[in-house]
Parts: structure tokens; C-alpha cells; sequence
């Protein structure tokens, strides 16, 4: 069994599709998910044990450009910030859709204690681990992990694996990881914004640019509606199983990217804002609407010139195409004719008649 088993369900082939991340959904629970997170916790590499710090830890060169698949990175730093004393666009907090604030403390926090090593595989807890794009305070004392997920409004394609489920699997093993580390990180929050978090468990933010969010529901509309339908059951399960609260937020920029490069990195251009992700109501699947019954077009039948007009009575014999004249309906063409009736079409309009009566 894995030490990370929420990790590895993250990087599952179906969790990661389009067409199948739906179905894994609809099986999971949160009293089931519950157990693996506790062995998320029980297994979580412990940095404090090793004398390391979770927070304004920086490894790489500073970015001075966009780069190939690191936009959400950049957005996340430039985020972070942004969001601290004195920056300029710190003046107005931050909120999120349901009215509480959220303060961004770090970002790219590490988890790791090293480099995991090959030789153990699996058995490593640093195995798979991954660092934390965002960490935030919601409100006074609760602390948060925040995924991001960026992609322009032009975008056709939300990029392989990216689906809304592994972005929950991935923000739960998150959360599983900052509850184990949760006194190191209360000393290291308290020093760097100057709050103090409490004993609730970690809140998950997944943050999707509007194009996202509207690309994840494209596909088709039912089942759109269903993936939205199941993850909102899965995160209230996770709730009252874990206490973990979960926001699915879209998250707005100022322009396109809406960051630029100075000398230390990625920083906004201009105010970054929280929506909801999906109105109300979206994940209720509506029935599809009945096919109506189209009665078949029946061909009209033309009238055979080869033969001549001929006076209507019911005791002669009419097959279709001859023409008749009838002394109140005038001429018609027949139709039809079966079991002693024809039909006759007068204009536009048809008529019912007797004929090969004795």
C-alpha cells in the first residue's frame, strides 16, 4: 500500500481524463477518502524534525519571463507578492466568493525533507510529494492550501491531467500534509503575516482562471453537469468527514497574463479577484428532452395525364394517379386507395371516399 495513497489515486489514468475522471468520482466518499487522509498525515515528511523551514524558501533562478508551462507558478508568486505590506495591490483585501477574507502567506512551499530516493521507491515518504502552490489564512486562524490553474481566454485546451477532480485529490493530500506540519507552520505564519492559525483542518482553494472552468464544462453539457454535481457532494463529504472545507473559485486577472517580471520574480500588473466557479444550480443534471414523434412526410402522388379525367362515383374503381371530378369538391388526383376507399387530394387539401361499391 502506498505511504501517500490520496497522491497516488491523484495520478491515476482515469482521475487524470477527460471522459473517465466523472466516474472515479461518483465512487468515492469522503468517510472513505477520511482513512487515507489520516495515512497522509500518519506518513507526511516532517521538515521541523530536520531543522527546515516550510516558508521563504527559494531554490532556482528568479524568473524574468514567461516560460513554457509555468504560468501557474508565476501567478501564484506574483500573487504572494502582491498580496504583502506595502505592495500597492495590497490595498484591498482579498475575498473570497463567500465574503471572508484570505491572505496569501507563501508560495512553492516544500513538504519534501530531500530529494525522494529511487532506491526505496514507494516506500520514501518524500515519494510523489509535491510543494504547495499557495498557502493562505482564510478569515483570522484558518490556514489553506490553494491550487492554481491559469490558462488565457483564448485557450482550447486545459492541459493533460488537469481535470477538476486531481486538483481536489491533489489540494486534500496537500491539506493532509500541512495538518501533519501544522505546529512548525503555526510559528512560521505567525512570524510572517502575524496570525496565528488554529486546530480546524486545513481549508483547499481550487483556483481556475474563468477560461478553465468554462473549458472543463464544454465537452458536453449532461455530462458537464454531472462532474460538477459530484464534486460538490464529494467536497461536503469531506467536510463532515474531515473538516476540511473545499471552495472551487474562479480567479481573475488584470489583462493578459496580468503579471509582469522585475528583478525578483513574477508580480501583478494589476488587481487579481475571486469568483464563483459555476453558478448555482449548475451540477443538476436536467433530463433530456423526449424526441418528438415526426409522422412521416408521405409522398404526393402526381396525376397520370396518359389517362383521361374521370367522373367520381362510388361504384366505379379508382387506382392512384387517376384524376376525377367530383361535383362539389371539383377535380382531384387519388391518392390512395385500399378496402373499398380512396383518398383524394383536392388542392391542398384530402378527402376520404367510397369506391367499388355494388
Amino acid at each position: 500500500m502506498s505511504l501517500h495513497p490520496i497522491l497516488a489515486l491523484a495520478n491515476e489514468s482515469d482521475v487524470k481524463q477527460a471522459k473517465g475522471f466523472r466516474l472515479v468520482a461518483e465512487k468515492l466518499t469522503g468517510a472513505a477518502l477520511e482513512s487515507d487522509y489520516q495515512t497522509e498525515v500518519a506518513n507526511a515528511p516532517r521538515r521541523s524534525a530536520q531543522g527546515l523551514r516550510h516558508l521563504g524558501v527559494r531554490i532556482g533562478r528568479k524568473a524574468r519571463e514567461r516560460q513554457g508551462g509555468k504560468d501557474d507558478k508565476h501567478l501564484a508568486e506574483a500573487i504572494v507578492r502582491s498580496d504583502q505590506p506595502g505592495s500597492p495591490k495590497s490595498a484591498q483585501p482579498l475575498e473570497l466568493p463567500t465574503g471572508e477574507s484570505i491572505t496569501f502567506v507563501d508560495h512553492a512551499v516544500p513538504i519534501k525533507t530531500a530529494a525522494a530516493d529511487k532506491a526505496k521507491g514507494d516506500a520514501d515518504p518524500n515519494a510523489g510529494v509535491e510543494e504547495i502552490p499557495l498557502l493562505a489564512v482564510i478569515g483570522e486562524d484558518r490556514v489553506a492550501v490553494c491550487l492554481v490553474k491559469y490558462l488565457e481566454p483564448e485557450s482550447t485546451r486545459t492541459g493533460a491531467g488537469d481535470t477538476p477532480l486531481r486538483f481536489l485529490l491533489r489540494g486534500l493530500a496537500l491539506a493532509a500534509e500541512v495538518d501533519a506540519n501544522r505546529e512548525a507552520l503555526r510559528a512560521e505564519i505567525a512570524e510572517a503575516v502575524g496570525k496565528t492559525i488554529g486546530d480546524e483542518a486545513p481549508a483547499i482553494v481550487i483556483a481556475g482562471s474563468p477560461r478553465y472552468w468554462q473549458l472543463s464544462r464544454k465537452r458536453e453539457a449532461q455530462k458537464g453537469a454531472a462532474w460538477i454535481r459530484e464534486l460538490e457532494r464529494l467536497a461536503r463529504e469531506i467536510g463532515e468527514s474531515i473538516g476540511s472545507e473545499v471552495f472551487f473559485v474562479g480567479l481573475t486577472t488584470d489583462g493578459v497574463p496580468g503579471w509582469d517580471y522585475d528583478g525578483e520574480g513574477a508580480v501583478l500588473s494589476g488587481p487579481v479577484g475571486f469568483e464563483k466557479a459555476w453558478e448555482i444550480g449548475a451540477g443538476k443534471v436536467r433530463p433530456k428532452p423526449k424526441a418528438r414523434k415526426v409522422a412521416p412526410t408521405e409522398e404526393k402522388v402526381e396525376a397520370d395525364l396518359s389517362r383521361p379525367v374521370r367522373r367520381y362515383s362510388i361504384r366505379e374503381s379508382f387506382v392512384p394517379g387517376d384524376r376525377i371530378s367530383h361535383s362539389k369538391l371539383g377535380e382531384g388526383v387519388v391518392q390512395a386507395a385500399a378496402q373499398g376507399k380512396i383518398t383524394v387530394l383536392f388542392g391542398d387539401e384530402k378527402k376520404l371516399l367510397i369506391h367499388e361499391r355494388a
